[in-house]
């Protein structure tokens, strides 16, 4: 396992996290679904809690993906993980939960992102 591909796959979907969910992309959307009020907690309990759980995720794709991917297959494995897997999870409970359409595309979006992020990194340097 390539440590600093799974270093720099954790480190984008933390930034791709804050990009994603800042007002420039689909922070208000998101609050506004949520109800309107941010989400309780300190910061940073709430950031490194965060990137403890993105450094998880880059770790599992990265035994996954496992040594040397092609791009294409770890693209492949990213769609797969995000959209299929993480996204389709969501929808499941967001159904019960009876959370908008709207708020499961802006989180399923996210993990969809996030992890083709992940098939390039390990594509280009796993």
């Amino acid at each position: 396992m390539n440590i600093w591909a799974v270093l720099l796959a954790a480190v984008s979907s933390f930034l791709v996290g804050g990009l994603w969910y800042s007002p420039m992309l689909f922070g208000k959307a998101w609050n506004r679904e949520n109800g309107g009020t941010p989400v309780p907690g300190h910061p940073a309990k709430v950031f490194g809690v965060s990137f403890a759980f993105s450094l998880l995720a880059a770790v599992c794709f990265a035994v996954l993906a496992g040594p040397a991917p092609s791009l294409g297959s770890a693209l492949r494995l990213g769609a797969l993980a995000g959209v299929g897997m993480v996204a389709a999870s969501f929808g499941i409970n967001y159904q019960f939960a009876q959370r908008t359409f709207r708020l499961w595309l802006i989180d399923g979006g996210y993990h969809a992102v996030q992890f083709l992020l992940f098939g390039v990194i390990y594509g280009l340097l796993g």
